[in-house]
Parts: C-alpha cells; sequence; structure tokens
C-alpha cells in the first residue's frame, strides 16, 4: 500500500500522539545535529512530514521560524489545537512531499527529517522528494535525515518502508551535498520495540 493522505488522517485521527510508533518524548536527537550547524537558532526551519512532533514546541520556543509539511491535514488540525493559535511563526504546508513544492514558502536554512523520507517506496516519489529538497535549499543550508537504518524494520505504520544507509541518502544528495556528522541510534518505540536509525547532518556547498 501506497502511503497517502487518508491513510495518514485516520491514524492521526484514531490514535493519541503517545500511542503513535514512531512517538518521541524528547527531540535531543535532532537537537544534537542542529547545535552543529552554526546560528541555527536564527533559521528558518522546514520539517517534512512534520506530524504532531513536540520538536515543533522546542524550535518555536527559541523562537525559529518553521515551515510546518504534512500529507495529513488532521496531523496540522493536531498541532494548531495544541498550540492555541500561537502560530503566528509557522507557514503551513498540508500536502504530498514528493510533489513540487509551492514557490511562496519562506526561504529556507534547514530542511529536518524524521521518519518521513523512508515511508516513499516509488523511485518517482524519492526523486521528487530529493529534487524539492536542492531546489528549497540555498548554499550554505544544511538537511538533517533520520531513517530507518538497513538493519531497520521493513515496515511501519502497515507500510513497507525504503531504509538508508549514509551512502544512498548521500548519492541520493549528489555532489552539490557534504556530509557534516552522522550517527547511529536505536529507538525504542512506545511499545517497547527497538527501531534503528541513522541521523545525518548534509551541508549545501554549491
Amino acid at each position: 500500500m501506497k502511503s497517502s493522505s487518508t491513510h495518514w488522517n485516520t491514524i492521526f485521527s484514531s490514535t493519541e500522539d503517545s500511542k503513535l510508533g514512531w512517538y518521541e518524548k524528547s527531540a535531543d536527537q535532532t537537537l544534537k545535529l542542529l547545535n552543529q550547524i552554526p546560528k541555527w537558532n536564527k533559521s528558518t526551519i522546514f520539517i517534512s512530514g512534520a506530524g504532531t512532533s513536540i520538536l515543533i514546541e522546542e524550535l518555536l520556543s527559541k523562537g525559529l521560524k518553521l515551515v510546518l509539511n504534512d500529507i495529513s491535514i488532521a496531523a496540522l488540525d493536531k498541532v494548531k489545537n495544541r498550540l492555541n493559535d500561537k502560530d503566528e511563526k509557522i507557514y503551513w504546508l498540508c500536502q504530498d512531499i514528493a510533489q513540487t513544492i509551492e514557490s511562496t514558502i519562506p526561504d529556507i536554512d534547514i530542511w529536518i527529517d524524521r521518519a518521513v523520507l523512508h515511508f516513499l517506496t516509488d523511485e518517482n516519489d524519492i526523486n521528487g522528494y530529493f529534487e524539492n529538497v536542492k531546489s528549497i535549499l540555498k548554499t550554505g543550508s544544511h538537511a538533517i535525515f533520520a531513517e530507518f537504518s538497513e538493519v531497520g524494520a521493513p515496515k511501519c505504520a502497515g507500510l513497507t518502508l525504503h531504509r538508508y544507509s549514509i551512502e544512498e541518502l548521500s548519492e541520493k544528495l549528489g555532489s552539490a551535498f557534504e556530509l557534516i556528522s552522522h550517527f547511529n541510534y536505536t529507538y525504542i518505540n512506545p511499545y517497547g520495540d527497538p527501531r534503528p536509525y541513522i541521523y545525518t547532518l548534509f551541508k549545501k556547498i554549491t
């Protein structure tokens, strides 16, 4: 089954955030990589497949401007309700991230993807995703990816995954991007199951 807005709307509408298989109590792993980016707290950040992540409040508390993308309007509506309309620093973008992103979004300094890219399994969708990354980020900008590693689970949320190595991420991004940092991290989901991830930080150098 292919990832779709209907699939994700059903999940976000029927499941408490704390019961979602990718729910995190802490954004520390992402912050480890953000802290390697000079002056990152002055950035505008694009969060791909933002869902209902607590990373949103973490970044807003530091005064950052955000572009929140998700294919699920139910997920974005949950976030809007949670923020009590304190969203003046947010640009909302409900769309399939594999499709061309509208040109009206703010200029982006950092792209963050935690557990979204690996849900794209069609080669055209994967290529469309990376074309968005390449076109949105200017020279000197950064991209963070946290995806199921090659030894990770083959499925999540009822969907087959495309698991990643550092080498494949580097290949998909191309020579315009330089790998700055990476680490392996085993996330324990709300059901006690280990989920091996790779976390990577890239910089666009040309």
